[in-house]
């Protein structure tokens, strides 16, 4: 049998070392998926419960493994489905290529079923290349650009391959004109670094300064050594942007942890008081958490010219990458006498992490939900992935969950949408299935999806060598952030109808489908059921019922903005006067000795 463009599609896929595509079939691409079963399943064809989850599946596949996530989806509403992952990608700088069929050629234009235009529809999300092959000799170049250019820009790339395409013969583009040949498949990799005028204004700004902060992002990972080296040259204390939060332990005393409407009370005080600022790999989008305008001068580094002086008014802009430019900075800097900054630095962290801890332990109706992850971050395998989900939940991972060791984390930083921290759970498996992964999830989330992709978790578990993954739900009846959104940014009280959620057991759940489910009602248990989670030898859902009106506090609140919110939920809040006594009881942490 002659070798169909579907076959040469998986072959290809194959020689880019792709082990798994996570997909969700159709008749659309009918002719990908029967070439999946001529080619033994290899790649492997990963199959979630939908299409948003393969598209999840394949950005925390990216993220925790540095190569391009492949998704796979039919025509019409399977490409449709595919987006809210793919936007996830590009908000979040992630390669992930999307392979999705279309109508046959015959029929374009013809309002077929299931024909959507497919080139308009993606035409924002993947930007940076959109190809449509109709005919054969359009590969391999049209697959290799979608994986060099999702790769090097770290963005979302998309392929549409009709229906009709994929069972044609495979014929390789020739030598002639109007034929684009490829170069075989490879990993290009790069190190910029800034000329050296522009490094010896840099050191000029930071060399000045007395009170140096830094801000550094998820690009700053791949310089961990050089940060580190950078901070006790200058005495520096490093606060840490939602994306990046593993990129430093929070076991360094100069780690002020996590910034932001999230963020930490030092990491606040860092950016209130520097005369001088560093910011390394990120886009933080809130500047008012970042120095009054004036106060600091500030240096960036950043791989793409695009985000460089967007966020602070920076006087010297590097563009390159994180390790190679800070590499090249460190000898133009000299050793400050910073002794009483950073004093100030390690007893402010020191102090906050006292106060996190009491605050987890305020007593709640059940279970206070920061306790759920203080406890979890006393006994984290120091190898551990951590995927978190957007809502109230991503307060707990932002500000309770000390990342040490080898430890990973992520959540939907940019996009926040709901539902991610599952699927990426799956995508973290499949980077690295030996070892432990987390996911934290409200239950909002878990009955978005999680519950559906909990099926996807037994189905493949074997595939994995260490089957430690556990799905935490903080349990609270309610769609919580938006609840709190209601009440401090509305100043209206929580609407029932459209925040309740319908009760459901999700251990039972689990334990339905041939998982470990443990359910835990009061805060006595919650230690034992870690342990006992991170113990297992299969995946694990815990089951956390927790108090819903324990609140979260931003890190620069005070006594009179939490009196307002307080004041605007008496008149009407169901469940006001607890409120009221969980805000309280948790702002006072802050203040006792």
């Amino acid at each position: 049998m002659a070798e169909t463009v579907a076959d040469f599609v998986v072959e290809r896929l194959r020689q880019w070392s792709v082990g798994q595509v996570f997909a969700y079939p159709g008749d659309g691409i009918n002719g990908l998926v029967a070439a999946f079963g001529r080619a033994d399943n290899d790649p492997r064809f990963v199959q979630a419960r939908h299409e948003e989850m393969a598209a999840f599946q394949a950005v925390g596949y990216a993220k925790f493994s540095g190569h391009a996530g492949i998704c796979l989806a039919t025509s019409g509403p399977g490409a449709i489905h595919l987006l809210n992952g793919l936007y996830d990608a590009k908000l979040d700088h992630v390669p992930v290529v999307a392979i999705v069929g279309q109508t046959a050629r015959s029929a374009m234009g013809g309002s077929y079923q299931q024909e959507v235009d497919l080139q308009a529809l993606y035409k924002d999300v993947a930007s940076e290349y959109l190809v449509e092959v109709n005919v054969p000799e359009q590969l391999p170049n049209a697959l290799d650009r979608a994986i060099r250019t999702a790769l090097t820009q770290r963005a979302p790339t998309a392929l549409i391959i009709p229906a009709d395409v994929q069972d044609e013969e495979y014929t390789p583009p020739q030598h002639e004109f109007k034929h684009v040949p490829s170069s075989p498949p490879d990993l290009p990799r790069t190190t910029m670094v800034p000329p050296s005028e522009q490094l010896e204004a840099a050191a000029e700004v930071l060399n000045s300064g007395e009170k140096v902060a830094v801000l550094a992002g998820q690009g700053a990972r791949s310089a961990v050594a050089e940060l580190t080296e950078f901070a006790e040259l200058t005495g520096a204390g490093v606060a840490k942007a939602l994306l990046g939060k593993d990129v430093l332990s929070d076991e360094l005393p100069f780690v002020t942890g996590s910034i932001g409407l999230l963020g930490t009370r030092p990491s606040w005080e860092l950016m209130q008081g520097c005369d001088t600022l560093l910011i390394v790999g990120s886009s933080l989008p809130y500047s008012q958490f970042l120095p009054e305008f004036g106060q600091a001068r500030a240096v960036q580094i950043d791989l793409d010219g695009r985000f460089l002086g967007l966020r602070y008014p920076t006087e010297v802009n590097l563009l390159g990458d994180a390790r190679s430019t800070l590499r090249a900075l460190l000898p133009l800097l000299t050793r400050k006498d910073a002794a009483d900054w950073r004093s100030k630095i390690a007893k402010n962290v020191e102090d906050w992490w006292d106060t996190v801890s009491k605050q987890a332990m305020v007593d709640a109706k059940p279970v206070n939900p920061m306790r759920v992850v203080h406890e979890l971050s006393a006994r984290v395998p120091e190898n551990a992935i951590v995927t978190a989900d957007s809502g109230s939940t991503a307060n707990w991972y932002a500000r309770n969950l000390r990342m040490r060791g080898d430890m990973r984390g992520s959540l939907s930083g940019t996009l926040a949408t709901m539902g991610c921290a599952v699927p990426y759970a799956i995508g973290a498996k499949f980077a690295h299935p030996d070892r432990p992964v987390i996911a934290l999830a409200g239950d909002g989330a878990m009955q978005m999806n999680g519950l559906a992709e909990l099926m996807t978790i037994a189905r493949y578990r074997t595939l994995w060598t260490d089957q430690r993954l556990v799905v935490c739900v903080l349990h609270n009846g309610d769609l919580n952030q938006v609840t709190w959104e209601l009440r401090a940014l509305g100043g209206a009280p929580k609407f029932e109808e459209s925040q309740n959620l319908p009760e459901v057991s999700y251990a039972d759940f689990a334990r339905g489908i041939g998982l470990g489910g443990i359910t835990v009602d009061a805060p006595d248990q919650l230690g034992p059921a870690w342990e006992q989670a991170l113990a297992s030898d299969g995946p694990t859902v815990l089951d956390v019922h927790c108090d819903p009106e324990v609140p979260p506090i931003p890190p620069h609140a005070t006594f009179d903005q939490i009196k307002a919110t307080t004041q605007a939920v008496l008149r009407g809040d169901p469940n006001a006067w607890h409120l009221a006594k969980e805000g309280l009881k948790t702002k006072a942490q802050e203040l006792l000795p």
